[in-house]
Formats: structure tokens, sequence, C-alpha cells
């Protein structure tokens, strides 16, 4: 004797199947067989963008291996000379120890330690320093209050 959930499962058991073949027959039916390799096939142009057409031999560059560059750029020696800049202090937290200064020239963000200091500061005091590059970033040393 068979239960009512036990007919009702055999019915979405076999609603399930039919599903499955009738999904089974669709992919058949609408497959792309004989495609050749050649239509299967994408190529990247020289601007990067992904084409069904292979690129033309004649815009073909040569690359040198050693002009390629990985990772940090290397520094050159007008950027290893330290130079005086002046700047206003926007920023200084003196019982943490840090802030940050404003150069006058590029408008960037410099970070100032309270060991680089020859005096106190506080903010918006114009200063000049000098700039040395750490693995964070610039850094101010030899800070005088102007």
């Amino acid at each position: 004797m068979e239960t009512f959930s036990k007919k009702e499962k055999e019915k979405q058991r076999q609603k399930r199947q039919k599903d499955k073949q009738e999904k089974r027959e669709n992919r058949k039916a609408n497959a792309q067989k004989g495609q050749s390799l050649d239509q299967m096939m994408a190529y990247v142009d020289e601007n990067g963008n992904i084409t069904s057409t292979p690129p033309d031999p004649t815009k073909k560059r040569q690359i040198n291996e050693a002009d390629i560059q990985i990772g940090v750029p290397k520094q050159t020696e007008a950027d290893a000379q330290p130079t005086t800049r002046q700047g206003v202090v926007t920023f200084f937290n003196a019982s943490k120890g840090y802030g940050f200064i404003r150069d006058k020239q590029t408008q960037e963000s410099i970070f100032v330690h309270i060991n680089a200091l020859a005096g106190p500061l506080n903010e918006n005091d114009k200063v000049s320093f000098m700039t040395t590059m750490t693995p964070k970033g610039l850094n101010a040393v030899n800070v005088e209050k102007l």
C-alpha cells in the first residue's frame, strides 16, 4: 500500500527525469557541431582588444626584453640629490610624535617624525626641510621652523 507522500515523491522524481531528458534533447538539437578550430579561435589586436581576425604581421613590433621594467623604477642620480624644500605643517600630533608637511612647490604631503625636528612644531608653521626616500615613501628630515 502506497501512501500519498510516496506517490507525490515518485511523481516529482519522474517530472525531474522528464525535464532532464528535454534539456538534453534541446542541447543536442541546438549544438553547433562541425565548427572548425579557426572559427573557435580568438585573437588579440595591437590595442589589446579581442577579435575574430588574426593579427596583421606588418604591424608587429619588436620589443627589447631589457626595456621591460618590472617593479619599482630605478632611482636616478637626480632623485637621490637632497635639496632643501619649503612647506607648511598641515598636521602635527606632538603626543604621537608625527605629522605631515605640505610642500610649497609640488603640493604633496610629506610625513615627518618628531626625531627629525630641530625644535617644537605647530600646525600652519612655515618650515624648511630635506627629504629622504623610505620604503613607505618620502620622509622629511632636518625640519627647521622659518
